[in-house]
């Protein structure tokens, strides 16, 4: 009778499993794309595709199907991270409950828009999941060409464990589309996701994350942008743009990432609990930078930023009055509570942006007069031991009001108001790069609709513990702010570079160009004494470093080429120290490729000498250097000098976004020694940066048509001091611009033209 009901039992229960659960045992592995597509287009709720390890090239991956919430359509690797997407790929998903996991996008890029988007033709994705993939450096060939990493359409979608590391190419990695009512109040999930490193682009269109656009900007989203990490996203000034209402950002963690979270257009977003993390080395880290209205700003902890106005670590910008959908509205009703800054430079910068002073040269369409207003700064805290003030105004601040604010260390309180408490408290450390008020600060402003903040940084309850700062309870004593290993995938780590690459010694010319070939990335190539001869360039397609053996013996590289001396690929790294480089005026001492220079490459020159070349740095339209440096160095007999001039399309791209020349000589030049150039106004575009200082410039610029020795036009940050110019046949030395803070510092000018300051530089309108 037992086993009898036995049965019975287990046959109900049986029966009692819905269509849906048993489908979600039908697994089918496929090896190749005419397997998978069959495979979905059979797939029914439940269905797992499995794809076979192994490499997958140039495929076009449509996932499509019609899932349900118990039993979604799952597309996955056999075994985490065994899948790699290569070649000219990309992956669509377009249905209802899909998910995607575990697959590895590498060594290719996308013939599409989008490597991943969430809609395949017309067929958008809604309810569906893209989880512990990876995509790096997934890139463009072309630094130029437009695309997206992942593309969110629909409703309800997730990404989701992910790391997406290493574009170069223009465009946001991450962009959501609200074109639509299929596509507004999407409450797509952004979370868990490591988004590593993005490189400098020079100029615009590089964002990590891209919420809408300025035309559907006033369109509700509430995307969610919770509990990631933005590595060093240095892409642009904007590390984020939001550009939607209703979205909400917290627990993300900002880890020296050269920009800002920004709410670039659309109103009532939530930043709550974020990291920003800073260092002592750079002033391009930023915070948050706030435009519009009704945003609430609570629990965040900024440390080490030491940025000023776009990249300040809270950045309150001025609007246009009656501004287009595509500029700057003005702030209001905005609330900043429970913040606390440590050890930043100047932390509330106010009325960002403000150009009244630029109207000649603008139109009214781009005067950003309208201050912010309704504003609530109350309950913050602000420690340092820099002595700086706590703001930098470059308009009135009458429209904000203080409330309950504690500044204490060396930060000068520069508010005449009761809102602001100095020297209130003293801090002690709790953690790595923890630090709160050993003081309760209890007496704190409650607001309108300040019970709403129930928790503090750590999701400590603020109820019934009133406590000014992020922290109301501190975590135990050593914790570690930051656990890298919490984000993205569990089964991917990004390789780590090797640093313990023994050097090799070469003595010809035959063995350095072998060392040059196979040698490890990294890799310092000494040269014995003696003369190297080329009669091919060198091509420098990964990180190498050239110096002689024994810096007190003379080495010297002749050249007999016709095109270049050395060639630089994507990601080349050429550094030379104690060098003679010989030419024949036939040709560049260095020179970038053509065409697919999809990422950044790098040049340090060191104690070396130059003679003989057309031009010291030719490069290509769509090339970009992140870091050019010469010092202690010679250049004589050239035709031209540093040619970083070719982004002419005046739409804020660069060529270069750090030029630094010190204690170096440049003679006998037949036209200018630099032409370096940004075009296009874009108050966001903050970069391009020339530092030249103790150099000597003489007997150069005869044939040049402009008569202008240095050339920097659109260049944002530029510095020449000390620098001595004599004999040179120009009318001016270099052009200057007045309103970015550009003078010339103690140069000695003997016979060679002089300096121009032009306060508004009139550049052409990008938009």
């Amino acid at each position: 009778m037992n086993r009898l009901i036995y049965y019975i039992v287990t046959l109900i229960l049986t029966i009692g499993y819905s269509a849906d659960s048993l489908a979600f045992q039908s697994e089918e592995i496929v090896s190749s794309i005419e397997e998978f597509n069959t495979a979905v287009d059979n797939a029914e709720p439940g269905s797992v595709i499995v794809m076979k390890d192994g490499k997958w090239k140039d495929v076009a991956l449509k996932f499509t199907g019609e899932g349900t919430s118990k039993s979604p359509i799952t597309l996955k690797a056999q075994t985490k991270g065994g899948v790699t997407i290569e070649g000219e790929s990309y992956l669509e998903l377009g249905g209802n409950f899909l998910i995607v996991e575990d697959l590895f996008f590498t060594n290719g890029y996308t013939p599409t828009n989008t490597v991943i988007q969430f809609k395949s033709d017309k067929r958008i994705a809604n309810n569906s999941t893209v989880k512990n993939c990876v995509i790096e450096n997934f890139t463009q060939p072309d630094r130029d060409t437009d695309d997206h990493w992942v593309e969110f359409w629909g409703r309800n979608n997730a990404l989701d464990h992910c790391y997406i590391a290493g574009k170069s190419n223009t465009g946001p990695t991450v962009r959501v589309y609200l074109k639509g009512n299929e596509h507004i109040n999407n409450r797509h999930q952004i979370v868990n996701n490591y988004f590593g490193p993005r490189p400098r682009k020079g100029g615009p269109h590089g964002e990590t994350l891209q919420i809408g656009d300025s035309y559907t900007s006033m369109t509700p989203s509430y995307t969610n942008i919770s509990h990631n990490l933005f590595d060093r996203c240095n892409g642009e000034v904007e590390i984020i743009s939001s550009k939607s209402n209703f979205n909400t950002f917290s627990n993300n963690v900002f880890f020296e990432s050269e920009g800002s979270l920004v709410l670039r257009h659309g109103n009532y977003a939530t930043i709550d609990a974020n990291l920003f993390i800073g260092n002592d080395n750079s002033s391009n880290i930023g915070g948050i930078r706030v435009i519009n209205t009704g945003h609430w700003i609570t629990n965040n902890y900024f440390y080490k930023l030491t940025g000023e106005e776009f990249r300040a670590p809270l950045a309150v910008m001025n609007g246009i009055p009656k501004s287009p959908l595509n500029r700057y509205n003005q702030v209001t009703d905005v609330v900043v509570a429970y913040n606390t800054w440590i050890d930043c430079g100047t932390p509330w910068n106010f009325g960002v942006g403000s150009n009244v002073d630029q109207s000649e040269v603008l139109p009214a369409s781009e005067i950003r007069s309208a201050r912010a207003e309704r504003m609530l700064v109350a309950n913050n805290v602000i420690y340092s031991d820099r002595e700086s003030a706590i703001t930098r105004r470059y308009d009135s601040i009458d429209g904000v009001t203080f409330k309950n604010n504690t500044i204490g260390g060396a930060v000068v309180n520069d508010i005449n108001d009761t809102g602001v408490l100095s020297n209130a408290i003293t801090i002690e450390q709790k953690g790595d790069i923890l630090f709160i008020p050993k003081e309760k600060l209890d007496e704190v402003h409650m607001g309108f609709d300040f019970e709403t903040i129930k928790t503090d940084l750590f999701g400590g309850s603020r109820e019934n513990q009133p406590r000014a700062g992020a922290v109301v309870i501190a975590p135990e004593k050593g914790r570690k702010l930051v656990d890298f290993s919490k984000y993205g995938p569990s089964w991917f780590k990004p390789k780590e570079e090797n640093k313990n690459i023994p050097a090799i010694t070469v003595s010809t010319a035959k063995a350095l160009i072998e060392a040059i070939e196979k040698g490890e990335s990294g890799a310092e190539i000494l040269l014995e004494k003696g003369e190297y001869v080329f009669t091919k360039p060198l091509d420098i397609t990964k990180k190498i470093t050239l110096k002689a053996k024994n810096v007190k013996q003379k080495v010297k590289m002749s050249f007999n080429t016709e095109d270049a001396a050395f060639k630089m690929h994507p990601n080349g790294r050429l550094a030379l120290e104690n060098i003679s480089i010989n030419g024949t005026n036939k040709q560049d001492a260095i020179r970038t490729l053509e065409k697919q220079m999809s990422s950044a490459y790098n040049i340090f020159i060191t104690n070396s000498q130059f003679e003989n070349f057309k031009s010291i740095l030719q490069t290509s339209k769509s090339s970009f250097a992140d870091t050019i440096q010469i010092k202690n160095s010679k250049f004589i007999n050239f035709q031209n000098g540093i040619q970083l001039a070719n982004e002419t399309d005046d739409t804020g791209e660069y060529n270069a976004e750090f030029l630094i020349v010190e204690n170096s000589n440049f003679e006998n030049f037949q036209n200018s020694v630099i032409d370096y150039y940004r075009g296009g106004y874009d108050e966001s575009t903050i970069g391009g940066n020339m530092i030249l200082t103790g150099n000597t410039f003489s007997l150069s610029g005869l044939a040049d048509e402009t008569k202008i020795l240095i050339k920097n036009r659109g260049i944002v940050h530029v510095t020449v001091a000390d620098n001595t110019f004599k004999n040179n046949s120009v009318d001016l030395i270099a052009v200057l611009w007045g309103e970015k803070g550009q003078k010339p510092v103690n140069n000695k000018i003997t016979n060679s033209g002089e300096f121009k300051i032009v306060e508004n530089l009139e550049l052409k309108l990008m938009y």
